[in-house]
């Protein structure tokens, strides 16, 4: 028998949405200022007099940063990054987890291999040691300084307890047919793992795209920054020389709305992919966190 909803119930029901919805709108204010800020005419950006809509409209503080090959280098260095290196983590991923998915009998010293990982999770060299690494494998001022290391441990460890979720019954069926280990992988493992595998894309993307830290490390040479560690740089210290922009330029629009458009402009990529990705975010999480 279903029951009806007593008036206590619709107004909890009620409260709930109201308040979510509230927090909502909280986490979105600063985006929204962010927005009206870079949309806004210097007088009216430099002056403190926009909220969550723009002052005097304008586009000029995006053409500007259009029209400047700095940004748009530091641009496509991201994008680089972001797809490389979320490609080859993914890639590393998959092959890492599919044999420590094995029981130690399946997989001779699964364990060992297993117990590696779980200590890089605990311990690491620190940030010399990492560097000197980089540099001695010729990796300074390259593009690979800023990919190889993005592999995650824990992302080995989720993806490897969603394997061990697969039937065992689809593996032994396929090894039966005459499959390899690297057919079954492709061809049953990752197919049914792809809440698992987006999920952890979603992580990867978005920590290579917001990373700046490393580009300040490994890039001696700011033509070769990032646009993370660029906007660094420009957020800090706005000049001329930095944006490679006209001097006089610079100084008509606002420094505060052109670091606004830059900030939105980096944001605007990582906006647009998690939608798609979303609805894989909690099922991936769930599924893959169950077993130890």
């Amino acid at each position: 028998m279903v029951r009806e909803k007593d008036w206590r119930n619709t107004l909890f029901d009620v409260f709930n949405h109201v308040f979510i919805l509230g927090l909502g709108l909280l986490a979105l204010a600063p985006l929204i200022n962010l927005l009206a800020i870079s949309l806004s005419n210097s007088a009216a950006a430099m002056g403190g007099y926009v909220t969550f809509w723009p002052v005097n409209f304008t586009f000029e503080n995006y053409l500007s940063i259009v029209k400047s090959p700095a940004i748009y280098r530091a641009f496509l260095i991201s994008v680089e990054r972001t797809v490389l290196g979320t490609a080859i983590s993914l890639f590393l991923t998959i092959i890492t987890a599919y044999p420590l998915s094995k029981s130690a009998r399946e997989f001779k010293g699964r364990n060992i291999f297993m117990w590696l990982l779980v200590f890089t999770l605990l311990f690491e060299g620190g940030l010399i040691p990492y560097f000197m690494v980089i540099r001695s494998l010729g990796l300074l001022n390259t593009i690979w300084a800023l990919i190889v290391p993005g592999v995650s441990a824990w992302s080995v460890i989720l993806l490897m307890n969603f394997f061990r979720e697969v039937p065992r019954e689809l593996e032994e069926a396929a090894l039966l047919d005459g499959a390899s280990h690297w057919q079954t992988l492709w061809r049953i493992y990752v197919p049914l793992s792809v809440p698992a595998i987006a999920t952890l894309a979603l992580f990867a993307a978005v920590w290579h795209w917001n990373a700046w830290f490393d580009g300040m490390i490994f890039m001696t040479d700011n033509a070769n920054y990032p646009l993370q560690t660029y906007l660094r740089t420009v957020v800090i210290d706005l000049n001329s020389t930095t944006i490679q922009m006209d001097v006089t330029k610079v100084d008509a629009l606002s420094q505060r709305a052109l670091r606004a458009a830059m900030i939105f402009v980096a944001t605007v990529p990582i906006m647009l992919i998690y939608p798609f990705l979303q609805r894989y975010f909690v099922t991936g999480i769930k599924l893959g966190a169950v077993k130890g």
